[in-house]
């Protein structure tokens, strides 16, 4: 009897160890966080909005760019503003946020601030729709303004998405199967090429995108804006183009990176500039997820988060965060940033 209350005991005590191995083993860490050296991108900044507050401006904040508080107690820092805000360190060393007082709205809006603390009022941009090429019939829609600076030719590249089709009470997916991306670009955001044009030559919809260059090549991330179907299983996911110029011609996108119902992407490089991670917002307001490539052409992986095992998580956001954009800033901006706002516990 006593020995096989031994080999119980042993089975038993066998169970509980492999059953507690994945709650004490510690999967690998993302790559691009640095080993004992500086950090080539010491922090990071997220301007964005918060549900309940569609539209206004907040910011986050994050030294890994993985683990991200928010500032100002979770308030709002800059009252003006409205739109899906998009930061970008523009052609005098100064920062520049894009915004739109709302889709129906024809201008979109310019701020400029030295310190990323005070923000001004900066210009207004009003793009003709109705001129642009091989587009017979935008309505007048201006959708998520987003802004990048491109040092190698100087000129700033803005995009918006714009559809041509009403949607209807049997088919409000129509409205948004016409959305198509438009851009204008400028060298000082107070003159821009005229007419507004197509980025993207093929005919797909796309909302939220975003260009960023990465060695001799540009990269448009873009969500994919067509519904999810047998027909179309890529629909409301995030993929890439890439081009050799700013302008294109984009390839064909790429096979999603993200699952389906993700937009707002937001790609920032990896403390030690050896990976990128790219965040994209699970909607309706539910969570961020972060995808991780070591080059922007793939292969991409997901990150682990919003799991009830603390050892699992490899990123953690504040809850409730909404669309915005993510950059790389300076350790001493991020702690002139947290001495004007605070930083949550």
């Amino acid at each position: 009897m006593r020995l096989r209350f031994e080999e119980l005991r042993g089975a038993v005590l066998g169970i509980m160890l492999l059953a507690a191995l994945p709650l004490r083993c510690q999967q690998p860490d993302p790559p691009g966080q640095p080993k004992g050296t500086k950090p080539q991108y010491e922090a990071y900044l997220f301007s964005h909005m918060v549900e309940g507050d569609y539209g206004r401006l907040y910011y986050s904040v994050s030294l890994d760019g993985l683990h991200w508080k928010r500032l100002n107690g979770g308030k709002r820092v800059f009252e003006d503003y409205r739109g899906h805000s998009n930061i970008c360190l523009g052609h005098d060393g100064r920062f520049y946020l894009v915004g739109n007082r709302g889709d129906s709205a024809p201008d979109i809006n310019f701020w400029v601030s030295d310190d990323l603390v005070r923000w001004t009022k900066y210009g207004d941009y009003t793009p003709d729709l109705h001129t642009t090429p091989n587009y017979p019939h935008p309505l007048q829609r201006i959708g998520a303004p987003k802004l990048y600076y491109d040092k190698l030719t100087s000129q700033y590249l803005l995009t918006w998405h714009t559809p041509s089709v009403e949607g209807t009470q049997e088919d409000p997916e129509r409205y948004w199967a016409s959305q198509r991306t438009l851009y204008a670009t400028s060298q000082d955001l107070k003159t821009f090429s005229a007419p507004p044009r197509r980025l993207f030559s093929w005919e797909m919809a796309t909302i939220d995108v975003i260009v960023r260059a990465s060695g001799d090549r540009y990269y448009a991330v873009i969500k994919d804006e067509r519904y999810p179907t047998p027909a179309w299983p890529t629909g409301k996911t995030v993929r890439i183009s890439s081009a050799s110029s700013l302008t294109g011609p984009y390839s064909e996108p790429s096979s999603p990176i993200s699952p389906n119902f993700r937009e707002a992407p937001t790609l920032i490089p990896s403390p030690d500039g050896k990976a990128w991670y790219l965040y994209y917002e699970q909607y309706p307001g539910i969570s961020y997820g972060v995808s991780v490539a070591l080059d922007l052409n793939g292969p991409w992986y997901q990150l682990s988060g919003y799991t009830n095992v603390p050892a699992w998580n490899k990123y953690s956001m504040p809850p409730n965060l909404r669309h915005g954009g993510m950059l790389p800033i300076t350790r001493e901006r991020y702690d002139a940033l947290v001495a004007a706002f605070g930083i949550e516990n």
